[in-house]
């Protein structure tokens, strides 16, 4: 067995690619041709092969190789982004009248995302995911299903990872959990017996900010014989691929949620990185954190790497002293936000994460601001808050662009 980065760095190779190259070409075509009728039928039927490229060509293939690997997995779809893959998982496992428990601390798109669920029929229960008897209590008769993220986006909540794979295990529940922030580099999906992992490609795998993607990776842990919402057509051979066949036939053939080839293969580029980067942005982020932490214009700095971090304890145990690239800093109530942001010089304004270069944004006044004043103080989001993402620069020039922006 190699190591995280060299199974990363030689897996095109060691699947085997065209005329020796070491990354898979980028395959464009939208249609595969056969010599044989029989085996375009058969790829129809469920044999592995390339038919139509909304469901998949060899570049995206030898991308999620490179992904279930990561997650240790068992198999991977890919899709054109992050909030694709969770579409696909919710709107083609979940049936109306079903019961979803969510963590109340998720990335604002995946909570208006819920609310289209909740049109749809099916019932949501958020929940504080850090206290697992929360995540008990919420439970139904109907539920099918519990998700986290890894990392909360932006307050760094950190659930009880392996205590709600504990559980959901005892109970027969699926457990989905978007591993985008931590990545699985910090730790797989598969640790914490996490049945789906999901992961935004976009973010710190990709790492470029030059392309769009998502994916869905099945652990292997779950037993989909005992779900009931696999349709019967998919229900053949090994029941550990009925679940992933159901999304990625749904999710791709008929929503064409697809992720392209070009964006597959800048992605699969990225990722042979990810670790080096990852290492340097936590290492980055946690300096940062511990600088901003005693300045007398910060009201709040929320890090998992400070020790006053809630979940601190929990981080160095889930996560091995590395605490991710992401923090929300709250200024102090006198300091003119805007004119704070518009002073700063390394700091990339954008909406985004997991980039090399770091990056800034007002939360309450962007990706929140659909949920109101109400919802944003249930989750601890003042209007001073920045959320920040901590990139590979040289970590004085990020430490001295907040000096002197605050100064």
């Amino acid at each position: 067995m190699n190591g995280f980065t060299t199974s990363i760095l030689h897996s095109d190779r060691r699947l085997g690619t065209e005329s020796g190259s070491v990354h898979k070409p980028i395959h464009p075509s939208a249609q595969y041709a056969f010599n044989q009728v029989e085996d375009l039928v058969a790829v129809f039927q469920g044999r592995p092969g390339f038919s139509y490229a909304r469901q998949g060509t060899p570049t995206t293939a030898a991308l999620e190789a490179k992904i279930t690997q990561m997650e240790e997995g068992a198999n991977t779809v890919t899709f054109a982004t992050g909030m694709a893959a969770l579409s696909a998982v919710f709107l083609t496992l979940l049936r109306k009248g079903d019961h979803l428990i969510s963590s109340q601390y998720i990335f604002g798109n995946t909570n208006s995302l819920l609310g289209t669920l909740q049109n749809l029929g099916v019932e949501v229960t958020l929940v504080d995911a850090t206290d697992i008897e929360q995540v008990k209590a919420a439970r139904r008769p109907n539920t099918r299903m519990v998700f986290v993220e890894s990392l909360a986006n932006p307050g760094t909540h950190i659930a009880d990872l392996d205590g709600i794979g504990d559980w959901c295990a005892e109970e027969k529940l699926l457990y989905v959990l978007d591993n985008t922030l931590s990545t699985p580099w910090l730790r797989p999906g598969k640790a914490f017996k996490a049945g789906l992992v999901v992961n935004s490609l976009s973010k710190h795998i990709g790492g470029h900010a030059n392309a769009l993607g998502g994916a869905v990776t099945d652990t292997g842990l779950f037993d989909w014989s005992a779900y009931p919402n696999i349709a019967d057509v998919y229900r053949s051979g090994k029941p550990q691929g009925w679940g992933l066949t159901q999304i990625k036939k749904k999710g791709l053939r008929d929503m064409g949620a697809t992720l392209s080839s070009d964006a597959a293969h800048r992605i699969a580029a990225g990722a042979e990185t990810l670790a080096l980067r990852m290492g340097r942005a936590c290492d980055n982020a946690l300096a940062l954190a511990r600088a901003l932490s005693g300045h007398p214009r910060v009201a709040r700095v929320t890090y998992p790497g400070l020790e006053q971090h809630p979940q601190h304890e929990r981080a160095n145990r889930l996560f091995g002293g590395r605490y991710g690239a992401l923090m929300a800093v709250e200024l102090n109530a006198d300091v003119d936000l805007f004119a704070f942001m518009n002073r700063l010089q390394v700091f990339v304004l954008a909406t985004h994460l997991g980039d090399n270069r770091s990056l800034m944004l007002p939360v309450a006044h962007t990706i929140y601001y659909e949920m109101g004043p109400e919802l944003r103080a249930q989750m601890g989001i003042s209007d001073n808050q920045l959320r920040v993402s901590v990139g590979i620069e040289d970590v004085e020039d990020l430490i001295h662009d907040f000096e002197q922006a605050l100064a």
